[in-house]
């Protein structure tokens, strides 16, 4: 079941943002954690929520960002300079690229075009959401557990969809937070996204396919729970392999990168209208997996993880 409101997801953990774009937070026995950055527009929501559902915010010392994408650091800025103390942790290739002045200023750039694309941009003209350098944090790799008291969160590198993200899992609720990394739940399908290198995705998908979850918590479109949660990452592992073998046969067909990407944008915006990224986003995104996939298909190389 797909569950896109803000909310009490079981003891311990609350949705909170928006439909498009949410983050999770974790009730330890001694501390909170926010899990994932979210889009920056959905600060309002999240002070409202906090209010509303009574949630002790002043318990809240962590933020987990799992990859360092535009769309999934946005809240992080505010919240770090709201309490200087809140400690942030990601993955080391994640705090290499936050470093780099080039990074911040696209991750500027797109979070104010998506502001903009969706009517935000009054409304977060009274937040301070930039991204500069006043924000670092600590680095967690594969095995690493953050501890926040009767709930230890375990820590597993699942590069693919960026170079730089990882996966939360949290045994004592079952909960699995893959962030893009473990597909995107929009309306009732499942989008694949491998952006960075679609196959190390592909390998990241089976990293997680036996974890016994009864919480997929995804950060666009909310969360899912009972049986399909269990097997949404099976399920996003048929899908990939569907879009990767689409893809192939559209660049084996036009023959060029850019021509392949615009026909895939084509066919995408046609069937997702209303999809939350910005056309000049998404061309980015499918440049970048057209790209690696038309590498392969040259190379002749890497066919293993499509069967």
């Amino acid at each position: 079941m797909r569950i896109r409101e803000a909310g009490k997801v079981c003891d311990n953990l609350w949705y909170l943002g928006k439909e498009v774009s949410g983050v999770y937070l974790l009730e330890g026995l001694y501390e909170s954690m926010i899990v994932s950055g979210g889009m920056s527009f959905i600060v309002p929501d999240l002070l409202r929520q906090i209010k509303a559902f009574g949630i002790d915010e002043t318990r809240i010392r962590k933020l987990l960002i799992l990859h360092a994408h535009f769309d999934h650091v946005g809240i992080v800025p505010y919240f770090k300079r709201l309490n200087p103390e809140l400690e942030i942790y990601a993955s080391a290739r994640a705090w290499q690229i936050l470093e780099m002045p080039k990074a911040i200023t696209t991750i500027n750039a797109y979070s104010d075009l998506n502001n903009e694309e969706l009517g935000f941009k009054d409304i977060m003209s009274a937040y301070d959401t930039e991204w500069r350098d006043d924000v670092s944090g600590i680095a967690v790799a594969e095995s690493d557990t953050i501890d926040l008291g009767n709930m230890e969160v375990h820590i597993l590198e699942t590069p693919g969809h960026s170079s730089c993200s990882i996966s939360a899992y949290v045994p004592d609720i079952k909960a699995l937070f893959p962030s893009d990394g473990g597909g995107i739940p929009y309306k009732n399908e499942t989008i694949p996204s491998g952006n960075s290198n679609y196959t190390q995705f592909q390998e990241s998908l089976e990293k997680l396919k036996d974890l016994d979850v009864d919480y997929l918590c995804a950060d666009h479109f909310g969360y899912i729970k009972g049986d399909e949660a269990g097997t949404f990452i099976s399920e996003t592992i048929e899908a990939a392999k569907k879009f990767r073998t689409l893809m192939e046969r559209v660049y084996g067909r036009i023959g060029n990168v850019e021509g392949a990407v615009q026909r895939l944008v084509a066919v995408a915006t046609a069937e997702r209208p209303d999809y939350f990224l910005s056309q000049e986003i998404m061309t980015g995104v499918y440049r970048q997996m057209v790209k690696h996939i038309a590498s392969v298909m040259e190379s002749g190389a890497d066919q293993g993880v499509k069967s």
